[in-house]
This record gives C-alpha cells, structure tokens and sequence, in this order.
C-alpha cells in the first residue's frame, strides 16, 4: 500500500468514527436515574425529526415535583382523556425532551399519543402554527411507563423560546391510576375527552385544572445556557399566594433576573417546590405522598439535567406543623445533609433563612425561637455554601417577627407577588458561581 493510499484509508476510518459518534450522540439520552432509556431519530417520521447535531448540551427548563396520587382517579385514572399541560421555560433551545412519570400509580400507565407544542398565547391550549410534535420513546409513539417509574422522551427539534408558554399532551386509553400529579400548580392546564393530543386547536379542551399531570420536567438542548439552578422549597417556592397564570413566583423572578442582568450566570431555574414540604419528616403512603426534603433530595434535585447549584428553601413547614420541631439543631443538622448529598454530587448549595410568621394562626412564641435559632446557625456560615437572607429581606421593620406589610399575601405566611419579587431581589447572583469558601460543616 501506498503512502497516499494509507493515507485515504485511515481518512474513511476518522469518518465514520465520526459519523457513529455523532449518531450515538443525537441518539442516545439518559433517564434521571442513569438508563439508557432513550432513542431519538428512530421510527418517528416527519413529526418527530430528531434533536440536532451540535455542542449544545440538555438543561433542565422547566420541572415540578411528582407529589402524590391525585384523588378520585384511583380506579381509572383518566382514561379515555386528553390532557394538555402549560408549563413555562426559563431558557430556551434548539430541542426539547420530556419527563413523564407514574410514580405513584399501581399499574402500568399505557401513553398511546403524546404532543409538545408552543402555546398559542397566554393561558391558551391552543398550539402556535407550526409548533406541534409527536412524542416518541425509542421511537414508539405508544408506550408504557411501569409502576413507580418515569420515562424520557425521545427529542424533537423545536426552537423553544425562553420565558415561553409549551404545551405537553398525553393520550392514555386504559385504566391506570392513581394519577402522578403536582397540585397547586398556580397555572392553568386543560383535559378533552378524546384522543385530541396532535390537535392544534384547544377547542376540543373545554375542562380546566390547576394540576400537572404525568409531566415532571422539561428538558431544552441548548447553547445559550451553562446549566440550571434546582429550587427545593415548599409552598413559599411553589408560590401557593401568587396570581394565577402570571409567573409570579419567587423563582419565575429568579430566571428573569439571570436571563436578563448584566454578568448573571447563564443558567436556567427549575422549582422542586411542594406545598407542606418538611425537611425531616414524610408524609403518608406508599409511596410517600409528600416526601420529606431528605427523602426527594436525589429524585427531585439531583436528577435534574444540568444541575449546576441548589437552593434550599425549606424549615418553615417542620416548625408549624404537628408534631412541630422545636430543636432547631436537628433542623440544621438536615440541611447539612443536604448539602453534603450536593457537594458529592459537585453542587453549589446556597440556603436561605427562614421567614417570618407571627399573626398565622400557628404562630407560639417558642416557634419563634426555634425558627431563630435555625437562622442563626445558617448565618453563623455552619449550614450552607452560602445563604440568602429572606427574612431580613421581607420582615417588618417595627416587629421582625412579621411579614412586611406589602408583602403578606394576607395569612401572614405566604407572600403577595409583589414579596415573592422582593425574594428574588435579594438574591446575591453571584454567590451561585463556585470558588467562595464552602461551609463548615
């Protein structure tokens, strides 16, 4: 053989090691729990090109916690309907994969159709022109999802947009539930009778919900952004007083700020809030309905795409709730743990303080100390990476035992859209990029 001639051959080699790298590449994605679960490309058609070749990487755009079972739907589950989710980006991309879980369903949960498409508009079920795409999973648009599991979805090509309305359908035509939800969503969604998943048109969705239903995260292939930023929190981040259909949680004014400021960190922002959330203790079931931030911490954090830093904004519901934690020491202790499990894991962990609550109805002055007695140990730097200070941005300056007056929501707990925005502000970019001194721990 001749120089040349080696020289042509180990060329075609480099090709087509370049070829099947890019091929396995666009084709190969991980479920959160490390399977291979995912082939793109294969058996879609025209409804489901595949995500295209590039160095951008998958970052979480969206999530919501798997919560429970949601009531009346043990029996059937919702078989025979359509139900079109509306969830919203914080960063955009070139692609899209979904997370659609049966978590606490008590048999196979069987998905025959599955969409995603742009919202037409605001509050809207309608599909922009043009957006709409088949779901697949390894390149079957019908599958089934087993017991206390959750699948991720083939990628589509699809400009999604930051800040963006996306409208997630599925289609289940058997009998499955109880039906893996997330209330309190504060965002409306929709259900058709029928198989209306691929239909444009929202006429069909006359019923509405404040639920998410199957659909836990939103995943962009994106080159804009460095990763994302995981919220673990309870109702204070699920933004249980904000307005409705907004965004106006505390987290929704987060991406905006790291979207938009000067030398923010590129990263998107995904909120693992979950109303009544503890730190210590779960609640009830099998599996747990509500489980503890100890007890979700990998699922729901950890399991993230691109998780680059974790915020944990989480202590309140331990303190009020029965039995209520008095020994602020065993609360801080749990945090510490939680930063442990996202240190090994190579995350940033910024904590917050705990907020004030005096005027709701579980308010006791020992409450009150223990809640002092946690932010205290959080300031002293003996907890976390870093801390945001909530409660010395939101309390009343003539009592700091009480919200401010203009950012009670009214119960003298959660917080008025116009608090939830004084959270965000308060919020120290900076301290989500590594290299400053980690706790002590």
């Amino acid at each position: 053989m001749t120089r040349r001639h080696g020289y042509a051959s180990l060329a075609a080699i480099v090709a087509v090691v370049v070829v099947v790298s890019t091929a396995i590449y666009l084709g190969v994605s991980r479920s959160a729990d490390g399977e291979q679960d995912t082939l793109a490309g294969s058996g879609g058609g025209a409804k489901n090109p595949a995500a295209p070749a590039s160095t951008a990487s998958w970052v979480s755009s969206w999530s919501a916690s798997p919560v429970g079972g949601e009531p009346g739907t043990a029996a059937r589950g919702l078989a025979g309907t359509s139900l079109r989710n509306l969830v919203h980006t914080s960063v955009g991309g070139s692609g899209a994969r979904v997370t659609l879980s049966n978590l606490f369903g008590r048999g196979p949960l069987t998905i025959s159709h599955a969409s995603l498409a742009l919202a037409a508009g605001p509050d809207s079920a309608t599909a922009a022109p043009g957006t709409m795409r088949r779901l697949t999973f390894r390149g079957s648009p019908r599958f089934v999802i087993p017991v206390g599991r959750q699948v991720v979805t083939d990628p589509v090509r699809l400009a999604v947009p930051h800040d963006a309305d996306v409208l997630v359908s599925t289609y289940s035509p058997a009998p499955a539930g109880p039906v893996t939800y997330h209330p309190h969503a504060r965002q409306t969604s929709f259900a058709a009778r029928g198989d209306h998943t691929e239909n444009p048109d929202g006429t069909p969705y006359t019923a509405r919900t404040d639920h998410w239903r199957y659909v836990t995260a939103l995943d962009v292939l994106t080159q804009t952004a460095n990763g994302t930023v995981v919220v673990l929190g309870d109702s204070l981040t699920d933004g249980i007083s904000s307005t409705p259909d907004a965004n106006h949680r505390w987290t929704d004014f987060l991406a905006e700020r790291l979207r938009t400021e000067n030398g923010a960190p590129r990263y998107g922002v995904v909120n693992q809030g979950i109303s009544g959330n503890r730190i210590l203790t779960d609640g009830l079931g099998r599996p747990t309905f509500n489980p503890s931030g100890l007890s979700r911490f990998e699922r729901d954090v950890l399991g993230r795409s691109g998780a680059r830093a974790v915020v944990i904004v989480l202590g309140v519901n331990d303190i009020l709730r029965t039995p209520h934690q008095t020994d602020p020491a065993r609360m801080a202790e749990g945090l510490r743990e939680l930063t442990r499990k996202a240190r090994e894991r190579g995350l940033r962990v910024i904590g917050a303080t705990l907020m004030p609550f005096k005027g709701h109805r579980g308010y006791q002055d020992t409450l009150e100390n223990t809640r002092r007695g946690l932010n205290n140990e959080i300031r002293a730097g003996r907890v976390f990476d870093a801390y945001v200070d909530f409660d010395k941005a939101v309390r009343d300056p003539y009592d700091w035992r009480r919200l401010r007056p203009e950012y009670d929501s009214g119960d003298h707990l959660h917080l008025s859209d116009e608090g939830y925005q004084r959270m965000a502000q308060s919020f120290n970019l900076a301290q989500l990029r590594k290299g400053t001194e980690p706790a002590r721990l």
